[in-house]
């Protein structure tokens, strides 16, 4: 089979389309104009018109009724197709709309009851089950319109920092409930992509898939060649088709909220997935991802990462190598395999500070749970993990721009040191947020409440805490939440939605140091980017570096450096001797000034 290579991956490949009605119709029609043009030029090349052609043999009538016969089936056949698929995109339309009509009149009718209501725990009460009743007819759309819907869900489901816990928690089964699509339906996708059958390229082939998400299902097989083991990643047959109609519903919902709900504009979110979801539908980028991020942390052997090597790819099929795992926060899994659940916070804090805040480093903006596994590895790692951290699913990556990258570091440093004027004028650069803004935006990116923010963000989350966080959105936070993240840039909503989700992984880990070592480990990333930015400004100015000026600043901006990091070592060592004698840090409540 001629497959795509891999150093050729960032070109699109020529699949074959799907054999539509509109593609039948022109299959139908490419005989009819295939035989005017022969004639045509057959005339052209005549002396005259009475030149030697042969004639032609008059039709009979069995001919003629059998190619009426023949045209009048694929006609109906065609026609039936269309109206199947509009059936199927009106009963699609049809759900979304009827939902979103009665979701707005539901809390239209709910907000005026409660605004007529005096006791505030009955007003809460209220409110919330107004939540939960449209969360819950919102969640059988996304459920049986499958496909986008679900990842749409999926990517709510995440955003505790922006909405109600009554539907991020609704949302959570999204996660591991998705579409499975039949293995006719792949085989036929197998054919019209590479022009080869299943069994030509695959020895085995499992009817099931090992792991089915929104967009896509993966399946193990062996390859005929040479026996190897892999994992095929195919897309939903059907995903194609229902797109542009999706994403055209999506962006519909949000903007009629918006027209009822102006406070609550949430158009981003679509804008968002118009960008976004094209790039994830095409496999070859993903593959090109995948090669990118493998090549980068190849060069970083002492962090535990394991990305799936790539054999071939297609838009809509991708073979890689099978590397498999348990789901990260499997702590029945952690523990008796006896790996630390604190080292694997550790690591997966490392691996995508490297990302955020690495030299030319690729950032995966989807780690959810159902994205990444754990495994017992065979050997020590190089910096000593005695465990694999597995990646998967590198549809969507970005690049963040080099002073973003300064910027946000520094806004990071100030949060940990509680610098409160310096986090105020790096949040401005970052994303060109008001002193108003602030608060809010100080506790949608660490995720806490903003006095925890003034005072120290490294200890864990209480109860109470969570539930501060959740009313001060329903009094009205969440309206100026939305409009201020419908204001800032595209690649900032990317990086925190990947901090929300690894910060939930790590939660949900259960960790005896709760996030303090997490936020040393962002601290001494965010420091050394600083050293590399003043580095590079001393390098940039006139005369050699043994200019005492140059000498000077150099080792300033060296010393800055270790200053931190000495002071980042000693509170770890600390952190590890606590854990060595059995004390929980996670309820540390102290600062540490950098």
């Amino acid at each position: 089979m001629k497959c795509l290579p891999i150093n050729s991956l960032s070109r699109i490949a020529r699949n074959r389309s799907w054999t539509c009605s509109n593609c039948r119709t022109q299959l139908l029609l490419t005989p009819v104009k295939t035989t005017q043009r022969s004639l045509v030029r057959q005339y052209a090349t005549g002396s005259s018109r009475y030149s030697k052609i042969p004639p032609k043999p008059p039709r009979t009538r069995a001919t003629v009724l059998t190619a009426a016969a023949t045209a009048a089936g694929a006609g109906v056949l065609a026609f039936t197709d269309d109206i199947k698929y509009g059936y199927e995109g009106a009963e699609r339309t049809g759900r979304v709309a009827a939902a979103l009509t009665i979701c707005i009149n539901d809390y239209r009718t709910t907000l005026n009851k409660r605004d007529q209501t005096q006791d505030p725990e009955e007003k809460d009460v209220i409110l919330r089950l107004c939540h939960k009743r449209c969360a819950e007819r919102t969640l059988k759309v996304l459920e049986k319109n499958g496909g986008i819907f679900i990842k749409l869900g999926q990517h709510l489901s995440a955003m505790t920092y922006l909405l109600p816990r009554e539907w991020t928690d609704t949302f959570i089964p999204l996660q591991d409930k998705c579409p499975v699509s039949s293995l006719d339906s792949i085989e036929q996708m197998f054919r019209a992509d590479t022009g080869e059958e299943l069994k030509d390229y695959f020895s085995e082939f499992s009817d099931l898939p090992i792991g089915a998400a929104s967009l896509a299902q993966v399946h193990l097989a062996t390859v005929k060649e040479n026996g190897r083991k892999v994992a095929v990643k195919v897309q939903h047959p059907g995903l194609a088709q229902w797109a542009p109609l999706d994403l055209t519903l999506t962006k519909f919902t949000f903007s009629t909220l918006k027209r009822f709900f102006p406070e609550y504009d949430l158009e981003w979110l679509s804008s968002e997935m118009e960008v976004s979801l094209p790039q994830e539908l095409d496999f070859q980028r993903e593959a090109a991802n995948a090669i990118r991020s493998q090549q980068y942390f190849s060069q970083l052997p002492e962090l535990p990462l394991v990305i799936p090597e790539v054999l071939w790819a297609k838009k809509r099929i991708l073979v890689m190598a099978n590397e498999s795992g348990r789901r990260l926060d499997d702590l029945e899994f952690l523990d008796s395999n006896h790996i630390d659940r604190d080292e694997v916070s550790a690591a997966l804090a490392r691996i995508f500070n490297e990302m955020i805040f690495g030299k030319n480093a690729p950032l995966h903006c989807d780690p959810h749970g159902g994205n990444l596994a754990i495994r017992k590895a065979s050997r020590r790692r190089p910096g000593g993990a005695d465990f694999e951290i597995i990646i998967y699913d590198h549809g969507l990556y970005r690049d963040i721009p080099e002073d973003l990258q300064r910027s946000y570091a520094k806004m990071w440093l100030a949060v940990i040191d509680g610098d409160m004027p310096s986090m105020k004028r790096y949040a401005r650069e970052v994303a060109g947020i008001t002193d108003e803004q602030f608060p809010l935006f100080a506790s949608a990116i660490t995720g806490r409440d903003y006095t925890v923010v003034r005072s120290s963000i490294l200890k864990s989350r209480s109860e109470d805490e969570k539930k501060s966080m959740t009313d001060a959105l329903q009094e009205g936070l969440l309206s100026d939440l939305v409009t201020m993240l419908g204001q800032v840039p595209r690649i900032i909503l990317l990086i925190l939605k990947t901090n929300d989700l690894t910060r939930s992984l790590d939660e949900n880990l259960h960790t005896r140091q709760g996030p303090m070592r997490n936020f040393m480990i962002l601290a001494r990333y965010c420091a050394r980017t600083v050293l590399r930015e003043q580095i590079q400004e001393v390098s940039e100015r006139p005369g050699s570096l043994l200019w005492p000026g140059n000498t000077l600043r150099f080792i300033a901006a060296w010393m800055g450096y270790l200053r931190v990091e000495l002071k980042l070592e000693a509170f770890e060592l600390w952190l590890s001797l606590k854990r060595i004698v059995g004390l929980n840090t996670a309820h540390y409540s102290g600062t540490v000034s950098l």
